[in-house]
C-alpha cells in the first residue's frame, strides 16, 4: 500500500497523511483518514460492491508466462521494484523507444521529435528484428507470440509491442484476419489518441509479420500529435532493428527501419487534433475497417463524445482499451448515455495487455496499459434503434443527380457533407449514411414512425430507381 493515494484527494478537506486506511469490504481503495472515509462514502458506495469483484481477478491480471513476471507485476505494485529499476536492470532506462516506459522519461511537448529510427537496444536473440519462416497461426497469448517468433520469455519486448499486438487482437475479435477477404489485401485502421506511441513508432513494423502480404494504412489521430507534423507520412518497410552491427537486419542497403516508398507495407499518418473534427479529412483518403483507441479513458475526458457519436453513425467497428476493468465499465456507462445502447463487444482481459504495471494507481487493483478491452458499433446482425428505419436502394450515381422524386426529395441532400464515396446527409433529426458499396442504402432514422430493425440491404436495382424496404 505504500505510496498510495487518498481515493478522497481533491474532493474537500486537504489529506491529513498517507493513505493507509483500507476500505474493509472492497479493499480497493485507501484513505488518509477515517473523516476523509466517511466523506467519500457517498461516491464510493456505487462502486464499491464492484471493485470488490474487480479484487477477486488480481492473480489472472498479474498472469504472464514471463521469467520478470513477478518483478514487473506484486514487486512493482508493492513498490519493491520501480519501472525504472526493472529497465536499468536491462541496461533499458532512458533508452530510445523504452524512454516513455518510466516516469522519468521526457515531457510529451518532445512529441514533435518523433521516434523515427530507433530500434530495440537489445541483442538479435531477445527481439524479433527480422522476419518469421514460421507461418502464423491464432496467436491467443503472449506465450502463443513469443513461440512463434522464437523469442525466449526473458525478453522484455512485450512491454512495447502491446501497441501492435493489441491492433491485431482486436481485429481478430472483430473478425478481420490476414486471410479475410474484406480487406482486400489493404487494412485501414483509424488509431485515436496515440501518446508516448509516437515515440515507440518503430514497434508498428511488427504487423509485416502479424499481416503478412497485406498492406496497412494507419491514422494516428489525437491533440498530441504536433501541429508542425500534421498531415504528416511515414512509411515502414522494415522491422526494428537490434544493436549487433553484423545482424541480418543491418545488412544490405543499410537497412533503416523506415522508407519513403509509398508501397511500404505499413504506412503511418499522423492528424493533429480530435478524431470527431478531423475525420472529413481522413476518409477523404481511406474509411476505416477498424478504429481502436488504446487507453481511451472514455470516462475521463468530455472530448470524447462528440467522436462516439460520429463512431456510431459511421457503424465502423471500434475497440477501446483501458488500465483497469472499472476504467472499461464507466467508459460503457458514457457510451450508453451516448447511443442508448450496450456494448457490441462486451468488456473482458487483453491477453495482450502490457506485463509491467502501472505505477501510483489510484486502485489497489493492478493497472496495465491496453489492460482491458470492449468494442461498439458492428453491423454484424440487426441492431434495436428507438426510431424508424427506412431503407431505399438506388444507383449510386443519382447522388449527384437530384431528382423530383417526392421520395427523394424528402431526402434532400441540402446540407450533405462529402466523405470521398460515403456521403451523410442530415436534414432536421433525420440522419442517412450511405456504406462504401456500388449500390447503397440510405438509412433515415424519422421520428415520426414506429420502431424497426435494420438489416444491411444492398441489392442493386436495374429497372427501378429506388426501391423503399420496410421491416416492420
Amino acid at each position: 500500500m505504500n505510496g498510495m493515494e487518498c481515493a478522497a484527494k481533491g474532493s474537500g478537506a486537504r489529506c491529513g497523511g498517507a493513505a493507509e486506511r483500507l476500505c474493509a469490504r472492497c479493499e480497493a481503495v485507501a484513505y488518509c483518514s477515517l473523516s476523509h472515509q466517511i466523506a467519500h462514502w457517498s461516491r464510493h458506495k456505487h462502486e464499491c460492491d464492484r471493485l470488490q469483484q474487480q479484487m477477486k481477478s488480481v492473480e489472472v491480471l498479474n498472469d504472464f508466462p514471463f521469467t520478470f513476471s513477478r518483478e514487473a507485476t506484486f514487486q512493482v505494485c508493492v513498490k519493491q521494484e520501480t519501472r525504472c529499476s526493472f529497465l536499468s536492470n536491462r541496461g533499458l532506462h532512458k533508452v530510445g523507444m523504452w524512454i516513455h516506459e518510466c516516469g522519468c522519461g521526457a515531457p510529451s511537448a518532445s512529441f514533435d521529435c518523433l521516434g523515427l529510427n530507433n530500434g530495440w537496444d537489445l541483442p538479435s536473440v531477445l527481439c524479433p528484428c527480422g522476419p518469421n519462416s514460421l507461418v502464423l497461426e491464432q496467436l491467443h497469448s503472449w506465450r502463443d507470440y513469443y513461440k512463434w517468433r522464437s523469442i525466449p520469455l526473458d525478453s522484455p519486448v512485450a512491454l512495447l509491442l502491446h501497441w501492435p499486438l493489441t491492433i491485431y487482437h482486436a481485429a481478430r475479435l472483430v473478425g478481420i484476419t490476414a486471410l479475410n477477404p474484406e480487406i482486400n489485401e489493404k487494412l485501414y485502421v483509424h488509431y485515436l489518441g496515440p501518446e508516448k506511441e509516437l515515440l515507440q513508432l518503430a514497434v508498428f513494423g511488427e504487423l509485416l509479420a502479424i499481416f503478412p502480404g497485406v498492406h496497412i494504412h494507419i491514422d494516428l489521430v489525437g491533440p498530441a500529435i504536433p501541429p508542425q507534423r500534421d498531415g504528416e507520412k511515414v512509411h515502414i518497410s522494415k522491422y526494428a532493428c537490434c544493436n549487433e552491427d553484423e545482424c541480418e537486419c543491418k545488412i544490405a542497403i543499410k537497412n533503416t527501419v523506415f522508407g519513403t516508398q509509398s508501397g511500404s507495407a505499413v504506412t503511418l499518418q499522423l492528424w493533429q487534433g480530435f478524431y470527431h473534427d478531423r475525420y472529413g479529412d481522413i476518409v477523404k483518403d481511406s474509411f476505416p475497417h477498424l478504429i481502436i483507441a488504446p487507453n481511451g479513458g472514455i470516462a475521463a475526458y468530455s472530448s470524447w463524445l462528440p467522436s462516439i457519436d460520429l463512431i456510431e453513425t459511421i457503424d465502423v467497428p471500434a475497440v477501446f482499451t483501458d488500465y483497469c476493468e472499472e476504467a472499461c465499465h464507466l467508459a460503457a456507462s458514457c457510451i450508453k448515455t451516448v447511443s442508448g445502447r450496450p456494448l457490441k463487444l462486451p468488456v473482458q482481459l487483453n491477453p495482450f495487455r502490457q506485463p509491467i504495471a502501472v505505477e501510483d494507481s489510484v486502485l489497489l487493483l493492478p493497472c496495465y496499459s491496453n489492460c482491458f478491452l470492449f468494442g461498439i458499433s458492428t453491423l454484424d446482425s440487426p441492431r434495436e434503434l428507438d426510431k424508424t428505419i427506412v431503407i431505399i436502394d438506388f444507383e449510386s450515381a443519382l447522388l449527384n443527380q437530384p431528382s423530383t422524386d417526392t421520395d427523394i426529395d424528402r431526402l434532400s441532400t441540402s446540407g450533405e457533407t462529402r466523405m470521398n464515396d460515403h456521403l451523410m446527409m442530415t436534414r432536421g433529426k433525420s440522419r442517412i449514411f450511405k456504406p462504401k458499396l456500388p449500390f447503397t442504402s440510405l438509412v433515415e432514422t424519422a421520428d415520426s414512425l414506429d420502431t424497426t430493425k435494420l438489416h444491411r440491404v444492398a441489392t442493386p436495382l436495374s429497372n427501378d430507381n429506388l426501391r423503399k424496404v420496410m421491416q416492420v
